[in-house]
């Protein structure tokens, strides 16, 4: 039988989070461990918590590290202390509830990693009212033939469309081949709202480089070597990745929060759980400030009524 490396104590701010196992390796490729991780989130603690503010969130686990089983997990592990703080929401399509992880301090992501979490995976609404997203999210979601040249040229051209608009964008990898870009708006709109106003932009964003862009629903309809600008992830219970976050790749990607000038050149790779720390301690959390820069929808939900009165397809809401 493999013995166990001993249990440590982690001391984050005015918690002590006790960490089994942390010598098992999660990431096999590059040796990295369970403490590896912890270290990781400590050392982005502030971005990584400023993602998750008051979010509920999904957790990505992987008990047995990389090789082992992934579990996505609504619900709360069991054995949490009474200091991790969660959020009540209802699941129409089981008739459910799920008392899911809601961030609040530091010391709830290392505890969340303590029982295996490598993803954290927030709403897109906070717990004051989590039907009401104050958060929209731009997928550039590239096909499995889509160059990362494109992913790059339709980042620069959602800018500019967001900068005619007058809405302050913040980018980050997605860990994987995408790029996701963030934008605050007021907690005044549902889900649908939402939904309807980031597909009125990527069919504006469609619109300028057909040739690039596809915002077709299903699968089968879109050319592998377009992008596929993913207004769905706005969508009810639909989420992506945080800000921070490592994503469950073998070389331990993070989605990595960037410059728009840094877009142009950005390589997924350069962004893991060995880069990050040092950049984090020179640049700080890219996206400390997306809360100062709110966009209402209006014209995005004006440009929504006239495409439907011209007669464009309007895709099911999963």
């Amino acid at each position: 039988m493999a013995k166990t490396s001993p249990a440590v104590e982690i001391e984050v701010d005015n918690r002590v989070v006790r960490v089994s196992n942390p010598d098992r390796v999660y990431f096999p490729q590059i040796g990295a461990t369970k403490l590896d991780v912890v270290q990781y989130y400590l050392a982005v603690g502030p971005g990584i918590v400023n993602a998750l503010w008051e979010r509920p969130c999904m957790l990505h686990r992987f008990p047995k590290g990389l090789d082992g089983p992934k579990v996505h997990q609504k619900r709360l592990p069991q054995g949490a202390p009474d200091w991790i703080e969660t959020v009540r929401l209802y699941f129409p399509r089981w008739s459910r509830t799920a008392d899911e992880l809601c961030v609040t301090e530091l010391g709830a992501v290392i505890w969340a990693v303590q029982m295996s979490t490598v993803e954290f995976h927030p709403w897109n609404s906070r717990r004051d009212d989590t039907e009401k997203p104050d958060e929209w999210r731009i997928d550039l979601d590239p096909g499995p033939a889509c160059p990362l040249s494109t992913v790059r040229t339709v980042a620069a051209v959602a800018q500019e469309v967001l900068t005619e608009l007058g809405a302050v964008g913040y980018p980050k990898t997605s860990g994987g081949s995408g790029i996701h870009i963030y934008v605050r708006i007021p907690a005044e709109h549902g889900f649908h709202d939402v939904r309807r106003a980031a597909l009125a932009f990527a069919r504006e964003v469609e619109r300028r480089v057909p040739e690039l862009v596809t915002t077709a629903w299903w699968r089968k309809d879109r050319d592998p070597a377009q992008l596929f600008v993913d207004y769905n992830q706005n969508t009810r219970d639909h989420t992506i990745a945080a800000a921070y976050s490592v994503r469950g790749v073998p070389q331990a990607r993070v989605s990595a929060p960037l410059r728009w000038d840094e877009v142009p050149d950005a390589e997924p790779d350069d962004f893991t759980i060995t880069t990050m720390p040092e950049r984090f301690a020179r640049l700080g959390d890219l996206h400390h400030d997306i809360d100062d820069h709110p966009f209402a929808l209006t014209e995005l939900l004006e440009w929504a009524q006239r495409d439907e009165r011209d007669g464009a397809e309007t895709p099911p809401e999963d």
